[in-house]
């Protein structure tokens, strides 16, 4: 029996890249998917490898940007399979551009797909899971966000997406407080994979190998999704994990640092050399990706 049989997983962006490579672990592990995708062929194409494979699926193309037709998507998988469980907000695009060459709609549209999509399938989740902990049923929920190394680390070039993944990351991290009385964990990974977001922004150094472990392979990632969506990791969340090949790393967030405090107010003359002071005790941040 896999770890998550008898468990519903909706995933977005779910027809190619990650999100097929995380429908296929879900349902290899005994979970019910519903592979989301705005492609809808993709999205049947997935369901139907399922399928053949023995697994339950279905396609669903429902725009994840907007709340009315998030419930639509969470409405298909409980007519489905009767209630759902994990969902993994993967879906995601790029515009990228140097920050002063940015357009509104850059920005907007990253914004929108990123940052919006994953409010609005967990906002109608977290109201459908929090309803049912309050009428005393059993609770073992997953919430598993995409940020990314641009979000946490910034990237030249990136400045709409490395915001909206930062945003996520903190997103998750008040979700997890949030949710947690009702039995959902939230937790959000920053993926290191060759799909087609990342063919398109960096081909030569996400290419496959010609022989040997393909440590930019989707496949890679997949079992740390499955596993967090599964219900042995209910002591885990608000973690940002990173997984690139066969390693994992968690990461180490933002936290107060070295501090000063004169115990009365600072004059502006006294700040230069605070500000030094401190910042030569601080341990220094990851660089930003491209520099």
């Amino acid at each position: 029996m896999g770890i998550c049989e008898g468990r519903t997983v909706i995933i977005t962006g779910a027809g190619g890249g990650l999100g097929r490579a995380y429908a296929l672990a879900f349902a290899a592990e005994g979970a019910s998917v519903v592979v989301n995708d705005i492609r809808p062929e993709a999205a049947a194409a997935v369901a139907a490898e399922i399928a053949a494979a023995g697994g339950r699926a279905i396609a669903n193309g429902d725009d994840i940007t907007r709340v009315d037709s998030a419930r639509r998507i969470v409405d298909a998988a409980l007519a489905a399979f009767g209630e759902v469980h994990v969902l993994v907000n993967n879906a995601g695009i790029l515009r990228d551009r140097m920050f002063i060459s940015l357009s509104e709609e850059d920005w907007d549209e990253v914004m929108r797909v990123h940052l919006k999509g994953h409010f609005c399938l967990a906002n109608v989740l977290g109201r459908h899971w929090r309803d049912r902990a309050k009428a005393g049923h059993p609770v073992a929920a997953r919430i598993i966000n995409t940020s990314s190394g641009a979000g946490l680390q910034g990237s030249v070039g990136q400045s709409n997406y490395a915001a909206a993944k930062a945003g996520i990351a903190a997103l998750t991290l008040v979700q997890a407080v949030e949710l947690a009385r009702y039995g959902v964990t939230a937790n959000a990974l920053a993926p290191a994979a060759r799909t087609a977001m990342t063919e398109s922004a960096m081909p030569d150094v996400v290419k496959a190998p010609a022989a040997g472990f393909d440590a930019w392979a989707a496949d890679n990632v997949a079992p740390l999704v499955v596993w967090l969506g599964s219900a042995l990791s209910a002591d885990v969340t608000g973690q940002v994990f990173e997984s690139q090949g066969g390693r994992i790393s968690v990461c180490d967030g933002w936290r107060t640092g070295p501090q000063k405090d004169k115990g009365a107010r600072l004059t502006v003359g006294e700040i230069g050399a605070v500000v030094a002071g401190l910042l030569a005790e601080a341990q220094p941040a990851q660089k930003v990706w491209g520099t």
